[in-house]
Formats: C-alpha cells, structure tokens, sequence
C-alpha cells in the first residue's frame, strides 16, 4: 500500500523545515514545497499550486508574508477550495494570535468541511536570530518600533513539534492549538539575555513606528512590508495578547522552552557573532 503524502507549504521557512525534518526522520512520506522546490508552490502564481497538492493527504500551510494581510482570506479561499478538489483531508494551518486577518483566514479553514488544525502562534523568538532582526543583535543596536505590551516568545522547534502532532495524531482533529512560551518578556529583556550570554554590548533602542518607518521606506523596504510591521507593532503588540497557554504542556507532556534555553542553545551556534 502507497504511504499518504504529508506537504509542507513554506519548507524553507523557521516552521517548514523543521516540520518537514522531522516528519521524514520519523519517517513518513513528506512533499516540500516552496517557490524553489522541484515541484513549485508560490502563493502569488495559483497555477502553481495544483501540481503541488497532486496526491497530497495531509498539508502543513504557512501563508507568505502574513495572515495579516488583505490577500490572505481570498487566497486561503481558493487554497481550500482546490484542496477539496484535489481530495486532501487534513490540512494543518499557522496563524498569528491577535490579528483580526488570521482570524478571518481561520474561519475559512474551520468551515471549509476538511479536517484541520489550527496552530496560532505567539511571537518567534527565532526572530532574533533567522530573522529581520538578526542584523541588529550581529550590529549591537536591535532598533525596532516601540513596542509596549509584554509577549510571550515561543520556540520555533516547540511549534514544530506541536505541528507533527497535529499531522499525525487523529486526537487532535478539528482543535485550535494557540501556543506560547512560558514567560512574558520585553524586547529589551530579550536583547539584555542575548548580551549577557554572549558577553557582547547589545541594546534595544524602541523608537516611534512612523519614524521607524520612514527609515525603512528610505531603504526600500515594499509598501506592504511596512504596513504588515506596522499591523503588528501597533495592534497586535498592543496587549491583548499579553497571557500564555499550557497547550504546548498538554499537546507534547512537557513544558514549552524557555527563552534562556534558546538563547544558550543558540549562542553556541556564533549566529550572533559581532559584526566588526
């Protein structure tokens, strides 16, 4: 008998290729797709995407920039609609907590008849070391929009391994998984961590979105890249999402990592090498 394929939507991504490591080291039969895959999948060329889902089971989907943004509900849309044609029964969908567009993303899944799981993540705290801010911890300024509320930074291997859960585990079907780490923390107390670990002088500066901004517009950053920073910044970062979950605790039986794990674990890699 043909083993069920499991795609991976993003394989190139923080989430996507550690889900996809660890589907194939634990041995089922894996589909990564992204833009540069033998077989393409891009989310901006829906040509792309019937090849891709041909034969597929199960679908791991990370939406490229964000759930946040306008296009993403008419593109989750037509992703759902083709993956009933294409008779795929489970898909598995990463989303973003607090965003009014993820959510209207979410309903689309929920409602779509298929089997699904939703997996609506707090921020990464591989954002500070795979991510738009590495640059500044490597620099020793991380200058980022002020950011007010407290956030609960999750561990992207958690989130990957609570995604294989949700592919694999039939006692997790049709359930929303919002996952966090364990603690609240500032941005300045993530940079502080990373500088006392690593013995460097790195500090956060937080200055006024719009100003941040129109830096990163000097620089070229696209139109839609500077409202997605600024979705986020200014109303996901506004405190509704300041509290964490057990779900990683109840989902794996054991405790999300800590941010002090991550970083030590991270240091040793010398990502955060000061830049001379």
């Amino acid at each position: 008998m043909e083993q069920e394929i499991i795609a991976v939507i993003g394989s190139n991504g923080k989430t996507g290729v550690r889900v996809l490591n660890k589907l194939e080291d634990s041995g089922y039969v894996t589909r990564g797709l992204s833009r540069s895959t033998e077989i393409p999948f891009d989310w901006t060329k829906r040509e792309t995407w019937g090849e891709a889902l041909e034969g597929v089971h199960s679908v791991y989907v990370t939406y490229v920039p964000d759930l946040a943004v306008l296009q993403a509900e008419e593109d989750i849309k037509a992703f759902v609609g083709l993956a009933k044609e294409k008779q795929i029964k489970h898909v598995v969908l990463l989303s973003g907590r607090g965003e009014e567009g993820a959510q209207r993303a979410e309903m689309v899944v929920k409602e779509s008849g298929l089997t699904w799981n939703i997996i609506r993540a707090s921020w990464f705290m591989q954002n500070f070391s795979e991510s738009f801010m590495l640059d500044g911890i490597q620099s020793g300024e991380l200058i980022l929009p002020e950011a007010k509320a407290l956030e609960p930074f999750i561990d992207v291997d958690d989130i990957a391994d609570v995604v294989v859960a949700a592919l694999t585990r039939i006692d997790l079907n049709n359930q929303l998984l919002e996952i966090t780490g364990p603690e609240m923390l500032t941005f300045d107390d993530c940079v502080k961590a990373i500088a006392e670990v690593t013995n460097q002088s790195i500090v956060y500066k937080g200055v006024p979105v719009d100003a941040y901004l129109a830096g990163a517009k000097a620089q070229g950053i696209p139109d839609d890249m500077a409202w997605l920073i600024k979705e986020l910044f200014v109303n996901v970062l506004d405190g509704r999402n300041e509290w964490t979950t057990n779900t990683v605790e109840k989902v794996l039986g054991r405790s999300a990592k800590n941010f002090g794990a991550y970083v030590e674990r991270t240091y040793k890699s010398g990502v955060w090498s000061i830049s001379n």
